[in-house]
This record gives C-alpha cells, structure tokens and sequence, in this order.
C-alpha cells in the first residue's frame, strides 16, 4: 500500500504553512545540534525521567496483583477482589487522556521541559501517598477510595510525561536519526519494569517467609523508594535546555496571531483523522504490555501457581528482551520506515494472541517464561517506533497536545479495557476467550497502521 505524506484534513501544505508564517508538518524547522553533546544529554535526560515516571506507574500494577486484592478489598473474596484491584489499575488509563490534554497545553505553550518537571512531582507525589496509605482493615472503605484518586492522578501525570519526553528527544534529533534518539525515551518503561520487578523481589527476599509482614508493610517499599527517584529525575530535568524547534516556533509566535491558538481545538481542528488512527494503532502495544506485565503477573501466581519470586524474576527477564527489542526496532524504522515497523508487530500479535494462552496453561514454567517474553517482544516492535513516528504527526504548535492524545487514547483502549475484561473472560468462557479479544484488537491496530502515511522523511 503506496502512501503520500500529507497534512491532515483542513491542515493547510507546508507551503501555504510557510507562506503564512508557521510551518506545517513537513516544513523545515531548526534542529537539534547534529549529535553533540547536548542531544546526548537530552537523550539521557529523557530515559531517565521515564524510568523513573514509569516505574511508579508499573509498582502499582505489580502490587495490584499481588497484594492490592488483599490489602485494599479483603471482603470481596479471592476474584472479585482481583477485578476490583485492576478496575483500579484500570482508572489510570482514563486519566491519561486528560493529563495529555491539560500537560499537551502548556507543553505547546510554555515549553516541554517545565511541563514534564511538573509531571514527575506529581507523579512522585501520588506514588509515596499510596506507600503511606493505610489498609481497608484500618481506615474501612476509605481506603479504596482514596487509593482510587492517588491512581487518578498517577494516570494524570504519565498522560503528559510520554508526549513530552518524546518530543524532547525527536525535535533535538539530527536528521535520518529520529527514531535513534526517540528510542532512548522508550527504553524507560523496560527499564522501568526491571526496577519495579526488583523491588519487590528484593523485598520479598528480605522478609522470606513472613507473608503477613509483606501485606502490611513490605509492599510500601517500593512506593516510598521512588521518592529517592524522583530528586533524582528532577536533577537531570533541570539541567537540559528547551529544544530548539519550540523555541523558534515562540519566537514566531510573537508575531503570528495564529500561533497562540488554543494547542487542544488547533489538534482536533486540523487533525482528527492522525489522532484517532494513532490511537488505533497502538492500541495492541498497550494491551500486549500490561497484559505482559500486571495481568500475566496476577494469572502466574494466582492461576498457574507459581512462586511470587518466580514470576518476578521472569519479569525481569521479559523486560530485557522487550528492551532489545525496542532498540532493534527503533533503528529499523530509520532504515524502512515507522509504519512498516508496527504493522510487523501488529501481524505478529494476531497470531500469538491465539496461541499465547493454550501455551501458558500447559503449567510448564519454561512455558510461561517463553510466553510472557514473546508478548513483551512483540509489543517492543512496535513501541520502538512510534517515539519518533507520533511527533512526526504534528505541526509544532500543537504537537505535544496531538502526540499525547493520540497515544494515551491508545491506552484507553488497549491498556485500561483488555487488563479490565481478562479475568471475567477467563472465568466464563476459558482463557481463549483472552486470546481472541487480543487478536481482534491486533487486527485493528492493523488496518489502523495501514492507513497511517509514513512519516520517516518529515522535518520536524
């Protein structure tokens, strides 16, 4: 399928663009520093920053298959309180679209570095609120409740730390090496999930067999050890400069009335149509990740069987092969193209959404590592790209809005909904049923990713 790269529907050429003072996606911009110094600084900076956002984001989904169903809904029983812990798990992913439109705004406003060092405060904030949080059994239903607006507003947070992470390190990226450098950004939740599989290994490690030393106090470990994190990101956030391309579209701005619209309508405005296909698109990435992550997490153990430390190990082991595989994938999407890249990974989660269940309930636990590396692979095919292909998208003085929007209703879709629907799946008709419903999503990310233009070739 031969596609042409054009502006979105209403979304004046790039030369009209040029005419009219601002530039349109495909018109030149200042880049970066060619791959200096300073766009390894960004690079780093930005790994960083989402390390650390992800990691507080991912302890959660941990704990909300190990110790969440116990901690927070103990009279629920053993299933319902599994849902109910995911349904929370699952509240995140509805604040995200609102994070990414409110952090989008003044990402495209005032500038994409003091935008995402307001996300990781808050972030890191909601994160040690929830490690101090008591349990239903001391403060009774208040504990869900409150526990329900700390996920609220780590879902808020990590709406716009994505777009603005992403963006730090496409608009400094030098020419034919976009997808180089966004790749550094993607490597955070891999590593990210490293981080969070430790800490509560190491913890459980520590305690050894003392379960109920671990349900009241050992699980807050990980919570209240991101506060450490968090100076930690913040350093490294005020350190690098804003980039270049926003600063030139600023300066415009000055003088074109047109450039000190609204980011949120101008996005809608011009480019509903790249929105809503992005978010398509990636759906399966979001899906294939956390059902990888927290939903294989909870089914490993509560299901199949297996050890806590088991399973937290070969998460450790998924999450390095994932990170390889976003690496491979991110340098291939600057030789072939974004698009080619993810449709690959789409085709191939069609067919190991299938088979990925019947392999896991054979109860072999060299099944179950394959199974759980094989998913985050394949999620890191896709994921490596679309880094660089997002921003490509969107003109710069809406770019953080369209970029966040596009990809957190992608985690409405594929990251809130399936993690949801698993378990009630599950207990009526097997977990095949799980399998279908991730194929289903596979195909139309799919056809989503097909009518995507490639983007590779864009000047930001």
């Amino acid at each position: 399928m031969t596609t042409v790269s054009t502006p979105g529907a209403g979304e004046p050429s790039a030369e009209q663009a040029v005419e009219a003072g601002h530039p349109g996606p495909t018109a030149t911009a200042p880049t970066g520093n060619g791959g200096g110094p300073g766009i390894r600084r960004v690079a780093i900076a930005s790994c960083i920053g989402t390390t650390i956002e992800f990691y507080d984001f991912f302890i959660y989904g941990t704990a909300a298959a190990l110790v969440f169903p116990t901690v927070f809904f103990p009279a629920l029983g053993a299933t319902a309180g599994t849902v109910a812990s995911f349904a929370t798990f699952a509240v995140a992913f509805v604040a995200r679209p609102v994070g990414a439109m409110l952090f989008g705004h003044f990402g495209d406003r005032i500038g994409r570095k003091k935008t995402l060092v307001s996300t990781l405060l808050l972030m890191g904030i909601a994160t040690l609120l929830i490690g101090l949080l008591p349990g239903a059994d001391t403060i009774g239903v208040a504990a869900p409740v409150i526990l329900v607006l700390l996920r609220f507003a780590q879902g808020f947070a990590v709406g716009g730390e994505w777009a603005g992470a992403t963006l730090l390190t496409a608009e400094y990226a030098p020419p034919g090496k976009r997808g180089l450098y966004a790749m550094f950004p993607q490597l955070g939740p891999a590593l990210a999930f490293i981080l969070s599989c430790s800490t509560f290994l190491i913890t459980g490690a520590v305690l050894g067999d003392a379960n109920d030393a671990f349900l009241t106090w050992g699980w807050r470990v990980p919570f209240l050890f991101s506060i450490v994190l968090v100076g930690i990101g913040l350093y490294m956030r005020l350190a690098i400069e804003e980039t270049p391309v926003f600063q030139a579209n600023q300066a415009k701005a000055k003088t074109d009335p047109e450039l000190r619209t609204l980011p949120f309508l101008d996005a809608w405005r011009f480019q509903t149509k790249e929105i809503l296909l992005s978010a398509g698109a990636l759906a399966t990435l979001f899906a294939f990740f956390y059902m990888g992550t927290a939903f294989l997490t909870s089914y490993g153990t509560s299901t199949l069987g297996f050890s806590r430390p088991f399973v937290l190990v070969v998460g450790i082991i998924a999450a390095i092969v994932f990170g390889v595989a976003i690496i491979v994938s991110a340098l291939y999407s600057d030789r072939i193209g974004r698009r080619k890249v993810i449709m690959i990974s789409c085709g191939l989660a069609v067919v190991w959404a299938l088979a990925l269940f019947p392999l896991l309930d054979s109860g072999s636990p060299v099944a179950f590592v394959i199974g759980v590396c094989i998913t985050l692979a394949i999620f890191g095919i896709a994921y490596g790209p679309c880094g660089a292909l997002l921003p490509e998208m969107f003109q710069t003085r809406y770019r953080y809005t369209g970029a966040g929007l596009g990809y957190n209703l992608a985690g409405v879709l594929g990251g809130a909904i399936p993690p949801l629907l698993a378990a009630p799946l599950a207990a009526s008709f097997g977990s095949i049923a799980i399998g279908i419903m991730l194929a289903g999503l596979a195909v139309l990310s799919f056809v989503c990713t097909a009518a995507l233009v490639e983007t590779r070739d864009r000047a930001l």
